[in-house]
């Protein structure tokens, strides 16, 4: 084995080692992501919010961050929405929104972070690494065994299952 495969081997497996507990977050976040859009974790959490009042519909709901903000009737001061209520004279919002958990908030922060994030770090070590991972696996065999062989098969059809499905 030439010096560079052994090199290679070593830099992947300690590097693998480290990133071991960064990869279960990423990908138990993932997953929990995945179900974003569902009340999967969620709990209701009750908020009386006290915003400028008069607002119209929409900076209504772009104060409470609320997606899909449609307000339902107005009687007299006091605007109905489908998880509240907004008194236009006094500004107080009362309404009911669907959270998770502190922790898992935090874990799927990882996936959203910008350039403004201190996260943005670990995002691009990360992706770097994943990277690297890519690149060191094909010095892990000698291109004419047969593992060799069927590693860039296995290759082939992963890259071949991600278009497809991004084309779909």
């Amino acid at each position: 084995m030439s010096q560079l495969s052994t090199k290679m081997r070593i830099y992947h497996r300690y590097l693998g080692f480290f990133l071991a507990g960064i990869m279960a977050v990423y990908s138990i976040s993932g997953i929990i992501l995945i179900f974003r859009e569902t009340n999967f974790l969620k709990s209701e959490v009750h908020k009386v919010q006290t915003l400028k009042p008069g607002l119209s519909s929409e900076e209504l709901g772009k104060d409470l961050h609320l997606r899909g903000f449609k307000p339902d009737t107005t009687i007299g001061e006091v605007v109905s929405f489908k998880q509240g209520t907004y008194n236009l004279k006094s500004g107080v919002a009362d309404y009911t929104v669907t959270e998770q958990p502190a922790i898992v908030n935090k874990m799927t922060k990882l996936h959203k972070a910008t350039t403004n994030d201190p996260l943005f770090y670990l995002n691009i070590f990360f992706g770097l690494s994943l990277l690297f991972f890519v690149i060191s696996s094909f010095w892990m065999f000698l291109p004419k065994t047969s593992i060799f062989k069927k590693a860039m098969l296995f290759t082939l059809a992963g890259v071949i299952l991600t278009i497809v499905l991004l084309l779909l």
